[in-house]
């Protein structure tokens, strides 16, 4: 039996996540006694196996191919469920990112395995796993365990630390026959920036309504580019048209586990600490003592944003 983690690339290069579900599939294979392959899908990608090789996996199939050049659901998911096929892994790991909670869910259903997505630990137990899974909007943590002989899981990121380690690394070539897809990728635009994906950033930097207006992101961002943070939104402030929904953080927005999480004129709603509850450090900055966010928040600073922000960045430049 093996574990397997299916890595996640996007133009040639390997995403933090996937790092993450490699440490820790070292980690439980270890303790199982099991073998930790990868796969890594795509065209041109030949060259992601080398980095692969430095987290532990024993074996890295490579699946190549100018079909999988754009990722689509329906072809990625039709290689997954080939490769499950052909491996029956005891355990597959991959990120809780954008295109692996669609992806994981795709092919578990083809190759019909059970699923728990967006776990925070994974815990090893007389022969099975045990999935630890926010519920209740993050209020309480679920323990699930998957019947079946292959379990799938995706992983929040930043929750698993990384580590590299020596592997066998051998490198395989995996070919299985790809659908024709019925859905045809004719351009991909891409936000431009130098901050870093909000997902996988260590700092975010977020705003909300007590901002006051679009403008009041201004102040966000400058915090922002002092800490080398990614910049997030609450839905209030999405809703209002202040910011992007792709920078929306919530339960139906994106959830984000950073090392820090500045909330700064945000209450501090149950949907909006659905998405940020698991930060290792989170700090509110709003001017309303009773708000919400001071009961959650490591450090809070009570007060008018519009002073202390900028009195922070500016003793963030001296630093």
């Amino acid at each position: 039996m093996s574990i397997v983690v299916c890595a996640e690339q996007r133009d040639g290069k390997l995403s933090k996540v996937t790092f993450e579900a490699l440490s820790e599939g070292k980690r439980l294979a270890a303790a199982s006694g099991e073998t930790l392959k990868a796969l890594v899908i795509g065209s041109g990608v030949a060259a992601c196996a080398d980095e692969l090789k430095k987290y532990g996996a024993d074996e890295i199939a490579v699946a190549d191919n100018e079909a999988l050049a754009a990722y689509t659901t329906e072809t990625y998911a039709a290689v997954l469920a080939a490769y499950i096929a052909q491996e029956s892994p005891a355990l597959v790991l991959m990120g809780h990112s954008t295109v692996g909670r669609e992806l994981a869910a795709r092919a578990a259903g083809i190759a019909d395995c059970g699923l728990v997505s967006d776990c925070v630990a994974i815990e090893s137990a007389d022969g099975d796993y045990l999935f630890k899974h926010p519920v209740y909007a993050g209020k309480a943590i679920g323990t699930f365990k998957i019947s079946g002989a292959t379990r799938l899981a995706t992983l929040r990121p930043n929750v698993f630390a990384i580590e590299e380690s020596d592997g066998a690394g051998a490198v395989v070539d995996f070919a299985p026959e790809i659908p024709a897809a019925k859905v045809t990728v004719k351009a991909v635009n891409k936000v431009s920036g130098d901050r870093p994906e909000l997902t996988e950033a260590d700092i975010i930097c977020s705003g909300g309504r007590g901002l006051g207006g679009p403008e009041g992101f201004k102040l966000i961002e400058d915090l922002a580019d002092s800490l080398g943070a990614a910049v997030g939104s609450s839905r209030a402030a999405v809703d209002a048209g202040w910011r992007e929904h792709a920078a929306q953080v919530g339960q139906t927005g994106k959830v984000v586990s950073p090392n820090l999480y500045i909330a700064s004129g945000i209450s501090g709603a149950i949907q909006h600490l659905a998405g940020m509850g698991t930060s290792k450090y989170i700090v509110g900055i709003n001017k309303d003592g009773e708000a919400n966010i001071f009961n959650v928040a490591d450090y809070g600073i009570e007060g008018d944003l519009n002073k202390i922000i900028p009195a922070l960045v500016e003793k963030l430049k001296e630093a």
